[in-house]
């Protein structure tokens, strides 16, 4: 074993914070904690996992779902595509495996949700597999130990890593080997301010040494996030509200929401919204003044909602753009998963509402 994958364990075994898919390790555990944590701090995601675990505790469980109550319960924590996949792969874990995760990551990769990441990590921490597992703090870390200069938003780099670290792990326990790189590079090899006084690998570190740990890893800019204004309607009809059931193929499939949509250029956003519940629910409506705007972003744009208060007219709804439209009370909606924007929404709504009289 290689002196700094020594230092490396040591330091794990000294200093990695509890969490609680690590009390009692099992290959459930283990899967649901990494699928969280893509794109999650470990802080947010402790109350989400202990809360899936206690309804969900085995993979059967979450097998024989309603779909509707795993996004309930996965509300917040966004990303709403992985809780879909979970779902999806619990069923396939249970009907084509027996209810048992394979062990292989290879195998792992033909389950719903399981890409190279995700089937390293369950590999290797549930199993004792040796394969290495890269995510953006071993990219990094290594980037730092071993000088690489190459971006590391091209896949090759990752594949280099890869490769690099499979001679390492296989003389290490897998699951401790790459827990403690990735907990090295949220704890200490940082994005700024690295603690490398603390660092087990701080003797053997290139960028360290040539003092470049502010010019490594390299990374280039992102494209410009583009902003899009939207207008979403809260209609009223004998003191229910509309809400839609996105499909299953769109973004935040299965989420709950008000009609709405994107404005056009040069389009008054009360002319979207008169247009978007048309083409949506084929309802016509007074639309009176907004309850609030709503800043919101995903990974790849960002929204501003204007959410307004409107009042049914006539029509029958239909849901020309989504599975489901259903008529609720403000009550009701907390059965409902809905995406953040449209909580917030809802909470502005109810606080109006409140001091109106109306709720």
């Amino acid at each position: 074993m290689a002196e700094w994958t020594q230092r490396l364990l040591n330091w794990f075994a000294q200093y990695q914070r509890w969490m609680p898919w690590r009390e009692a390790p099992q290959p459930y555990w283990t899967w649901l904690s990494e699928v969280m944590l893509q794109q999650t701090q470990v802080e947010t995601v402790i109350p989400y996992f202990k809360r899936f675990i206690e309804r969900f505790p085995t993979v059967q469980t979450l097998a024989a779902a309603d779909q509707q109550e795993v996004l309930k319960l996965w509300e917040g924590l966004g990303y709403y595509s992985r809780a879909r996949n979970l779902h999806k792969a619990a069923k396939v874990v249970v009907e084509q495996y027996g209810g048992e995760l394979p062990q292989d990551a290879d195998a792992l990769q033909q389950i719903p949700g399981f890409g190279p990441y995700t089937s390293a990590a369950v590999s290797s921490i549930a199993f004792g597999r040796p394969v290495p597992v890269v995510d953006g703090n071993v990219l990094r870390v290594f980037c730092r130990f071993w000088g690489i200069e190459d971006d590391i938003r091209q896949p090759q780099v990752k594949t280099e890593l890869q490769a690099r670290l499979e001679p390492f792990i296989k003389d290490a326990p897998p699951s401790a080997f790459n827990q403690a790189i990735m907990e090295l590079g949220a704890l200490v090899c940082r994005p700024k301010s690295p603690h490398c006084a603390s660092c087990p690998l701080a003797p053997d570190c290139v960028a360290l040494r040539e003092h470049r740990t502010a010019d490594l890893p390299v990374k280039s800019k992102r494209k410009p996030v583009p902003h899009y204004p939207v207008a979403v309607g809260v209609i009223w009809k004998a003191g229910k509200v509309l809400i839609g059931r996105r499909r299953q193929d769109q973004m935040l499939g299965g989420l709950w929401e008000f009609p709405g949509g994107k404005q056009m250029a040069e389009e008054p956003l009360t002319e979207t919204l008169r247009r978007k519940i048309d083409t949506e629910t084929g309802l016509q409506v007074r639309i009176d003044s907004p309850y609030c705007q709503v800043d919101h972003g995903f990974t790849h744009f960002k929204i501003t909602v204007t959410a307004f208060r409107c009042e049914w007219q006539s029509g029958t709804e239909q849901p020309l753009a989504t599975d489901e439209l259903r008529w609720v009370t403000l009550d009701e909606l907390d059965a409902y998963p809905l995406p953040k924007a449209a909580i917030k929404v809802s909470e502005a709504v109810r606080n109006y509402e409140r001091m109106q009289g109306n709720a």
